[in-house]
C-alpha cells in the first residue's frame, strides 16, 4: 500500500538543487578552506571539505546519469553539467541553464 503522504520530487528539480549544492561546496573549498590551509596554517579545513566535495561531486554525477537514462536531459547537456561542475561558478551556470 503506497504511503499517502509521500510526494515524489521530480528528478529535474533534484538535479537543479544538486547543481547549487555542488557549486557552493566547491567554492567553499576553494575560497575558504584552501586559503586557510596555505595562509593561516589550518590544513584541517581542506581535510574536512575535500572529502565532502568529492562525495557531493559523485552524488551529482550519479544524479546526472539518472537524468540521462530517464531522458530528462540530453547527452550533450549531461556532458556540459559534469564539465561545469569542475569549474568554480560552473554549478551556478548549470542551475541557471536548467530552468
Amino acid at each position: 500500500m503506497p504511503d499517502p503522504f509521500f510526494v515524489p520530487v521530480p528528478r529535474f528539480k533534484v538535479l537543479r538543487i544538486f547543481c547549487l549544492v555542488e557549486a557552493t561546496v566547491l567554492l567553499t573549498l576553494l575560497l575558504i578552506a584552501v586559503p586557510l590551509k596555505y595562509f593561516a596554517g589550518y590544513p584541517i579545513a581542506v581535510e574536512v571539505l575535500g572529502p565532502i566535495d568529492g562525495f557531493v561531486f559523485l552524488a551529482f554525477g550519479w544524479t546526472v546519469v539518472q537524468a540521462l537514462t530517464a531522458g530528462d536531459v540530453s547527452l550533450w547537456m549531461g556532458v556540459k553539467l559534469i564539465l561545469a561542475a569542475c569549474l568554480p561558478f560552473g554549478g551556478y551556470y548549470s542551475w541557471w541553464s536548467l530552468r
